[in-house]
């Protein structure tokens, strides 16, 4: 019995193995490259987590440092200020980084910076429509989100939720824009042709922090202030309708953002939640399929999470400790570091497929569903 059970697995091995062999081939004969940018610093102002600049890794070769791409985003004192966000698009092939103060338009084929703007108010992690036109540009926790044209960087609207601004989610069909400030408890949703607010969801139990959504635009699932485990909105009436807590973990202290759970991502098929808990080092994920959500098992890491990024397809978790977590197995496969060795940790960071000179795909930096219906 044992031995039939072993000659199984080892065929299922072998077979997975030569099925990774077939694809890693197929990918390289199509010509496709898969990257991995993560913006430094991406730890607050941390430079010792990966330095300065855009460190650039080659997904399909067991993620070797490929190069780093300097810019400026520099303090009032000459130190580089901490990114705040990260965004870019495919048909426009840009590629653009917040820091407090800044908004930074890269040229993803040159590597070259395009321009640099300032905002009377700062600025936070923004998120741009699927055009790649827009970009709703919150204020660095004040009372608004800037509406930029992504071409110039000039501002063409403005939003007042007055919610001290923090967190920006576009819809993946780019009818609406989801807006959460450190100092409230509603998710405020804009109309992204009219550019004004036009409902709420919540109140959640506390301030909303990393939030995400489904596909649809019909969920969304928020980390709140004080809470380990994450809270679920339906965004067609307004109302909460879950609160999940982690079980068999205590709370404790954070180094960083103040609350327990601070990053959560839906696996793009919608089967998962994945959220950090910052005081244990883990991950924990849940299984959302159905209703209310299952705890189905916690992965230690290195360092305290402050968000997690999925793979385009799902595959891979990327959480801001630098580690590389097999979806399916939820084993690490890498741990990142830059061309010093260094340990790589940020929480800004985003996925760019390349086939040959061409930029075929832009990941996101939130984790958000891609079912349409």
């Amino acid at each position: 019995m044992l031995s039939t059970f072993l000659n199984v697995r080892c065929s299922l091995l072998l077979a997975l193995i030569c099925s990774l062999s077939l694809t890693n081939r197929a990918t390289a004969e199509e010509g496709l490259k898969r990257l991995l940018y993560v913006a430094e610093p991406g730890i607050r102002n941390y430079l010792e987590y990966g330095g300065h600049g855009v460190i650039v890794f080659d997904i399909d070769n067991d993620y070797a440092f490929v190069k780093r791409i300097p810019f400026q985003g520099l303090a009032a004192d000459g130190t580089p200020d901490n990114v705040k966000g990260i965004c870019g698009n495919a048909t426009t092939g840009k590629l653009y980084i917040s820091t407090k103060v800044h908004l930074i338009c890269l040229d993803l084929n040159t590597d070259q910076v395009l321009w640099e703007r300032q905002y009377p108010n700062g600025c936070d992690r923004m998120s741009m429509s699927p055009d790649g036109k827009v970009i709703y540009q919150p204020s660095f926790e004040k009372e608004n989100w800037y509406v930029l044209d992504a071409a110039t960087g000039d501002v063409l609207h403005e939003v007042h939720p007055n919610s001290q601004a923090h967190n920006t989610v576009y819809a993946v069909d780019g009818s609406h824009v989801f807006l959460a400030g450190l100092g409230s408890p509603l998710l405020s949703i804009a109309d992204t042709t009219t550019h004004q607010i036009t409902a709420t969801c919540g109140p959640f139990s506390n301030s909303i922090r990393p939030f995400t959504v489904n596909g649809a635009g019909t969920r969304c699932f928020v980390n709140v202030n004080e809470l380990l485990g994450f809270e679920i909105g339906d965004l067609k009436s307004g109302k909460k309708l879950h609160r999940v807590e982690v079980s068999g973990f205590t709370t404790g202290p954070v180094k960083r953002h103040g609350c327990p759970s601070h990053g959560i991502a839906m696996t793009p098929d919608e089967k998962e939640i994945w959220i950090s808990d910052g005081h244990n080092e883990h991950l924990h994920v849940f299984d959302v399929s159905s209703m209310p959500p299952k705890q189905v098992t916690s992965i230690q890491l290195r360092e305290q999470p402050g968000w997690i990024t999925f793979s385009i397809d799902g595959l891979t978790c990327w959480p801001s400790t630098g580690e590389v977590i097999d979806s399916a197995s939820r084993q690490i496969t890498h741990r990142l570091s830059d061309e010093e060795g260094r340990m790589v940790m940020s929480e800004k960071l985003l996925e760019v497929h390349f086939r040959g000179s061409r930029v075929e795909a832009v990941g996101d930096q939130f984790g958000r569903g891609a079912v349409l219906n």
